[in-house]
C-alpha cells in the first residue's frame, strides 16, 4: 500500500478507508489534530506527475507583494527562509495562467469564500433596509456613463456596448415607484489601466434610493452598511481572514460609527495644509487619495470615509450640480485605506437638465432616449453609488493587487482563462 500510494502524483482525487485516531503526543503540522489508520487507498482521478508549481510554494509567507507580483516561478520577492535555504514564491502571472491550481491555494479559497459573504452581508443589509433586488440589462444602444471607455459590440444589426454600471437602469426602476433598489452583477470598463486596482470586468454592489430632503440621507445609510459590514465579515469570517493574514500579514480594518464625511474643499484643504499641491477644481489623483486617506486615519483613526461635493468636470453627465455653485456637484467617493471604492451622486432628475448635461459631454440624447424620457412622467429625488466587489476584498485585507481577488481577471492583457 505505501508503494501505490507514494507513486500517485500530487492534486490527484483520492478515496481512502481508515480508522480515524487521536494520537498521543499533539499534531502540530496540520489542521486536524487526529491521525488516519489507512486500509484502503483508491485513486478516483489521477493528476498529472508535473504541476506548473507547488501548492506549498504557493503558500508561503509574504512579506512583499509587490515583489511577489513580479516573481517567476523559480523566484521569489519576500523568501520564507526554511533550514537556511530560501524557498521560492510563485509570481503572479505563473498563477494566473494557472489558476485552477492557484485556487487551490488555502489562501485563494479563503479569498473568494470571503467575497461570496461579503455579497451576502450586503444583500442581508439591503434586503433588511427594503430595497428590492434587480438584474439589469448587460448589452445596452448607447454609454451608461459617458466617454469612450465601452466595449462596442455587433448587436444584428445594430451597434451595442457593454454596460459600464447599472446606473440608468436603477433610476429607470425608482421612476416606475420602486423606491429602494440594488444590484449584484458584472460591469465593464474598457480602460487601458494596467494598474494595481484596475480591471476591464468586476462585480458591482451596486444601489440607488429615493430621499425626502437631502441626498446626506442616502450617505447615512450606506455609513450605515459599512459599518454593518465591516462588523459581519469581523464575526462571520474570522477563519478566513486568519487564513489569508497568515500569508499576507494586514493590520486590522478600523472604521467610526457614524462614518466621517469630509467636503471635497475641506479634503483639499487638508492637503495643502500638509504641503501636498492639489486644485479644489480638479479631481483627485491616485496618488493625492493615497496621501489624504493618511491624513485622514492619522486625525480621526478609520480606515473609511466619505469624501462629498466634488468638482463638476470629474462627475458624469446625470450629476446633479450643487445649487448653491455650480461649478461643484451633489457627489461623493468612499475610500478604503485611503483607496477609492465607489462613487455616487444626487442624479438629475428634470428631463430638460438632463439632455442639456448629456449635451454638453458628448452624449447624443438620442442614444439614451428611453433613459431621458423615463423622467418625463414624474421621478423623484434620488441617490445611490456602486461599489467594486473586488476592492472592497482587497483593501478590506490589505492585499497589493485586485487580480488576487478576482476570480479569473480580466485587464487590458488578459483574456484567458
Amino acid at each position: 500500500m505505501v508503494t501505490y500510494a507514494s507513486k500517485i502524483p500530487k492534486e490527484s482525487i483520492i478515496e481512502i478507508v481508515a480508522t480515524v485516531t487521536v494520537p498521543e503526543n499533539e499534531i502540530a503540522g496540520c489542521s486536524q489534530p487526529v491521525e488516519l489508520q489507512v486500509k484502503e487507498i483508491w485513486t478516483v482521478n489521477k493528476s498529472v506527475p508535473i504541476l506548473p508549481f507547488q501548492i506549498e510554494d504557493a503558500s508561503r509567507l509574504v512579506l512583499d507583494q509587490e515583489a511577489e507580483m513580479n516573481a517567476g516561478p523559480k523566484a521569489a520577492g519576500e523568501e520564507e527562509k526554511k533550514d537556511g535555504e530560501s524557498m521560492p514564491v510563485v509570481g503572479q502571472d505563473v498563477r494566473l495562467n494557472n489558476r485552477i491550481i492557484d485556487l487551490r491555494v488555502p489562501t485563494n479559497n479563503a479569498i473568494f469564500r470571503l467575497q461570496s459573504g461579503v455579497c451576502a452581508i450586503y444583500r442581508d443589509f439591503m434586503l433588511s433596509r427594503d430595497f428590492i433586488e434587480i438584474h439589469s440589462p448587460k448589452l445596452i444602444g448607447g454609454s451608461s456613463e459617458g466617454g469612450s471607455n465601452v466595449f462596442k459590440l455587433k448587436y444584428f444589426e445594430q451597434d451595442a456596448c457593454l454596460a459600464q454600471s447599472p446606473q440608468l437602469y436603477k433610476q429607470m426602476a425608482l421612476c416606475a415607484d420602486f423606491q429602494r433598489v440594488f444590484e449584484i452583477g458584472p460591469v465593464f470598463r474598457a480602460e487601458n489601466s494596467n494598474t494595481n486596482r484596475h480591471l476591464c470586468e468586476f462585480t458591482g454592489l451596486d444601489m440607488e434610493m429615493e430621499f425626502k430632503d437631502h441626498y446626506f440621507e442616502v450617505l447615512d445609510l450606506i455609513g450605515e452598511l459599512m459599518v454593518f459590514m465591516v462588523k459581519e465579515i469581523k464575526s462571520r469570517h474570522s477563519r478566513e481572514l486568519d487564513i489569508i493574514n497568515k500569508q499576507y500579514p494586514f493590520e486590522e480594518f478600523k472604521i467610526a460609527d457614524p462614518v466621517v464625511k469630509i467636503s471635497f474643499k475641506e479634503g483639499i484643504r487638508m492637503l495643502n495644509e500638509a504641503g501636498i499641491e492639489a486644485d479644489a477644481h480638479e479631481d483627485l489623483e491616485t496618488a493625492t487619495e493615497k496621501a489624504l486617506g493618511a491624513l485622514v486615519r492619522e486625525k480621526y483613526d478609520t480606515d473609511f470615509y466619505m469624501l462629498y461635493g466634488y468638482p463638476v468636470n470629474a462627475r458624469p453627465f446625470y450629476t446633479m450640480l450643487d445649487p448653491h455653485d455650480p461649478q461643484y456637484t451633489n457627489s461623493y467617493d468612499f475610500f478604503m485605506r485611503g483607496e477609492e471604492i465607489t462613487s455616487g451622486a444626487q442624479r438629475v432628475h428634470d428631463p430638460e437638465m438632463l439632455t442639456e448635461r448629456a449635451r454638453s459631454l458628448g452624449i447624443a440624447p438620442e442614444t439614451i432616449k428611453d433613459y431621458i424620457e423615463a423622467f418625463k412622467y414624474g421621478a423623484p429625488s434620488h441617490a445611490g453609488a456602486g461599489f467594486g466587489l473586488e476592492r472592497i476584498v482587497k483593501f478590506f485585507c490589505g492585499l497589493h493587487n485586485i487580480r488576487k481577488t478576482s476570480l479569473f481577471p480580466r485587464d487590458p492583457q488578459r483574456l484567458t482563462p
